[in-house]
């Protein structure tokens, strides 16, 4: 199969899950907000898809998400979302890329990408708080990048990597000669 095909097909299997996954929330809402369900998805995505892919999938995600089934609330929720999910996708697949293929750096990748897609859903909420006349402080930023988001964070870093290992010593997805 050609990467090309390979990575629509992937990104389009990523974004239904991410817009899937949050309804475990109807399941049990404490556990599932604590997951962080529609991140999972993505992080796979930039581990499995190329650079552009990844990040449009991350971008469209939380709108998708939140024009069909109004959660997250569009503003401010879903497009901060947007911008820390396209991050996600854009530095996991730029990680993935540039560090060595050994297990322990998918560890490194995705950590990566976790600090970095809260760095910019800080500057998007900065951002789109501040347009609709409200401060985003920074111990608003502390407790929903880190804070409220702790459960999750571990939940991504033990099940992530493991599935992205496996998949990769099952020889998927298929890398052309140049990775």
């Amino acid at each position: 199969m050609n990467r090309r095909l390979q990575n629509m097909i992937l990104a389009a299997m990523m974004l239904a899950l991410s817009w899937l996954m949050p309804f475990l929330a109807l399941l049990n809402p404490a556990i599932a907000q604590a997951i962080s369900p529609m991140h999972i998805p993505i992080f796979l995505c930039g581990f499995l898809c190329d650079l552009p892919w990844a990040g449009l999938v991350g971008f469209i995600a939380p709108l998708l998400r939140s024009a069909t089934s109004g959660m997250p609330a569009l503003y401010p929720t879903a497009l901060a979302m947007s911008f820390e999910l396209a991050a996600y996708g854009i530095v996991t697949a730029l990680l993935r890329r540039a560090l060595p293929k050994r297990p322990a750096f998918t560890y490194v990748a995705l950590i990566g990408a976790m600090l970095a897609g809260r760095l910019v859903w800080g500057a998007a909420s900065v951002v789109l708080y501040g347009l609709g006349g409200t401060p985003f402080t920074f111990q608003m930023f502390l407790a929903g990048a880190f804070l409220n988001a702790v459960w999750g964070i571990a939940f991504h870093i033990a099940i992530i990597p493991p599935v992205v290992i496996a998949l990769q010593r099952a020889g998927f997805p298929r890398r052309t000669a140049h990775e």
